[in-house]
C-alpha cells in the first residue's frame, strides 16, 4: 500500500542552522512516483533529516520530497561488509546492523542522524579524509529515480557520469532510491584516543604530518578566542579503532541532554564560551595521553545533547567551513580566527583538519588537498553576515573553497570561484529538482 500522498506541511523540514524556522510543504517519495509524469520543473527537492546547516535542502518555492519515509535497510553481508538499504536509513541505523559484526562506516561525518542520501549528496567527509577519502568514494551503486520517470542504476561502470554527478550533487540530479556502501573491517568499533595539547598554531602544524601518518582519525579543537601568548591553543585528537579485547558494550547506552526549548537569546556568547574554552582545555593533561573511548563519545560528541542547536537562540546560527592549501594554512588559519575576533564573534566549534590527496569522487565535491577549518557564530544579523563575506575573502584570495552544504548565504561568486566545474552539474541537472541554494548561487551566475 502507498504511503501517504497529500501534501503537507510541518516545521520539521528546517535546516540544522534554524536561520529561517516556518512550515515548509513536503510529499512522500511514492507522492512523487505517482504525479511524476507531471512533475513540475524546478519544483521538488528530495529532503533527508535536516542536517545541512543552510539553504541547500529547501526549496520554497516547491515541494520537498521527505526521503527519510523510506528507511528500510535491505541487507548486510556480515562476511564482506557490504550493506544495501534505502536513502532515507540514518546512519546510526547503519552502525546498529553492522557494528556488531565488527564492521564500520569507513567515513562518517560528526552526527549519525544523517540519511544516506544525505551523506552521498553531500559527499560528507570526516576525521580521516587523509586516509579514506570522502563518504562517496565508498558507494559501489546506487539508484536514481529522474522525473522522467527512468530509473538509473549508477556506478563506476554504469552511467559513471551520473554517478559522480550524483555524489556531491546536492539532491539536484533526481531522486536517490538505494545505496549499497562498503563497510570497513574493524577489530573494535571504539576507539584509542590520543588527546594531545598544544600551545600555538605553530604546535600544530609542526606535528600534524607525523600525527596523520600514525593514525587513522584526527581532528583539533581550538580555542578561537584566545588571544596573546594563548592564540592558537587547542587540543588534538588523534584515533585508532581499538583491538578486539575492548569490552565496551557495542552499542551506546544511557541516557542523552536535551534542550527542551529555544532560549530567548543565545546563551553562546563571548563570556559563555571563554568559560568553556578555559574548561574544556583544562580537562586534558599537557603533552599526551591514550585512553580507549566509546565510538559515540569520539565520534557524535554532540549527538548525546538533542537540538543542541537550539543553544544558539531563535535566530539560528551560521556555520562557515573553508579549505585553503596546506603552503598557507598556517596563516590563513590565524587570519580567519583574527578576523572573527575583531568582528566581536566568538566560534563555540572550532575545528581544524587536513584534507589528503585522494581525488575526488564527486563532481562537485567538497574536500580537496590543504587544510579545512569550521567556525559557527550565533547569528547576530548584518553584522554576521558582513564578517561570513570578509572569511569568503580570506579564503578564496588564498585559493581555497568554502562548503556549500554549511552555507545560508555565500555570492554566487564565492559559489562559482569554489566550484568552477559547477556548469557540468547543471547540465545534469534533473529540470524537476532545484534548491534555494542553486537558485540563489548557480542560477543567478
Amino acid at each position: 500500500m502507498r504511503d501517504a500522498t497529500k501534501t503537507r506541511e510541518a516545521a520539521t523540514f528546517d535546516s540544522w542552522g534554524r536561520l529561517d524556522t516556518r512550515p515548509r510543504r513536503a510529499i512522500s517519495p511514492d507522492a512523487f512516483e505517482d504525479g511524476i509524469r507531471t512533475a513540475a520543473r524546478e519544483g521538488y527537492l528530495p529532503f533527508g533529516n535536516g542536517r545541512s546547516y543552510g539553504d541547500s535542502c529547501h526549496n520554497d518555492a516547491g515541494l520537498l520530497i521527505e526521503n527519510r519515509r523510506r528507511g528500510r535497510i535491505h541487507g548486510f553481508d556480515p562476511g564482506t561488509g557490504l550493506l544495501s538499504a534505502e536513502a532515507g536509513v540514518c546512519l546510526s541505523a547503519v552502525l546498529a546492523r553492522a557494528v556488531p559484526h565488527r564492521f564500520f562506516l569507513p567515513v562518517t561525518p560528526g552526527t549519525a542522524h544523517v540519511t544516506l542520501g544525505g551523506a552521498v549528496a553531500n559527499d560528507v567527509h570526516g576525521k580521516n579524509h587523509h586516509a579514506r577519502g570522502t563518504f562517496g568514494s565508498h558507494i559501489r551503486r546506487l539508484t536514481l529515480l529522474r522525473s522522467d520517470g527512468g530509473v538509473l542504476t549508477c556506478s563506476e561502470t554504469e552511467n559513471p557520469d551520473m554517478f559522480r554527478a550524483t555524489i556531491g550533487g546536492m539532491g539536484l540530479t533526481g531522486l536517490i532510491l538505494d545505496i549499497d556502501l562498503q563497510m570497513m573491517k574493524v577489530p573494535s568499533a571504539h576507539i584509542q584516543q590520543h588527546t594531545i595539547r598544544f600551545d600555538s598554531l605553530d604546535a600544530y602544524f609542526g606535528m600534524i604530518d607525523r600525527v596523520d601518518a600514525e593514525h587513522e582519525y584526527s581532528v583539533a579543537w581550538i580555542d578561537q578566542l584566545a588571544t596573546g601568548r594563548k592564540a592558537g591553543r587547542g587540543i588534538l585528537l588523534a584515533g585508532d579503532h581499538a583491538d578486539a579485547s575492548c569490552d565496551f558494550p557495542d552499542l551506546p547506552g544511557g541516557r542523552t541532554l536535551g534542550i527542551p526549548a529555544t532560549p530567548p537569546v543565545s546563551l553562546l556568547n563571548r563570556l559563555t564560551l571563554k568559560a568553556f574554552n578555559a574548561a574544556y582545555l583544562r580537562k586534558a593533561k599537557p603533552g599526551e595521553s591514550v585512553e580507549t573511548v566509546k565510538w559515540s563519545g569520539y565520534f557524535y560528541p554532540l549527538d548525546a545533547i538533542r537540538n543542541w542547536n537550539r543553544l544558539y537562540g531563535p535566530k539560528g546560527l551560521y556555520q562557515h567551513q573553508s579549505v585553503y592549501p596546506a603552503d598557507v594554512a598556517p596563516a590563513v588559519t590565524a587570519k580567519l580566527m583574527e578576523t572573527a575576533r575583531a568582528a566581536g564573534h566568538g566560534s563555540f566549534l572550532t575545528v581544524l583538519k587536513r584534507f589528503g590527496d585522494q581525488p575526488a569522487r564527486g563532481l562537485l565535491s567538497f574536500p580537496r588537498p590543504g587544510f579545512t577549518l569550521t567556525l559557527d557564530f550565533a547569528n547576530q544579523g548584518e553584522g554576521t553576515r558582513t564578517l561570513l563575506d570578509a572569511l569568503d575573502r580570506i579564503v578564496l584570495s588564498a585559493g581555497g573553497a568554502v562548503n556549500p552544504y554549511k552555507d545560508a548565504r555565500m555570492s554566487p561568486q564565492t559559489f562559482a570561484a569554489s566550484f568552477p566545474g559547477w556548469r557540468k552539474l547543471e547540465a545534469m541537472r534533473d529540470p524537476a529538482m532545484m534548491s534555494d541554494f542553486w537558485r540563489r548561487t548557480a542560477m543567478a551566475l
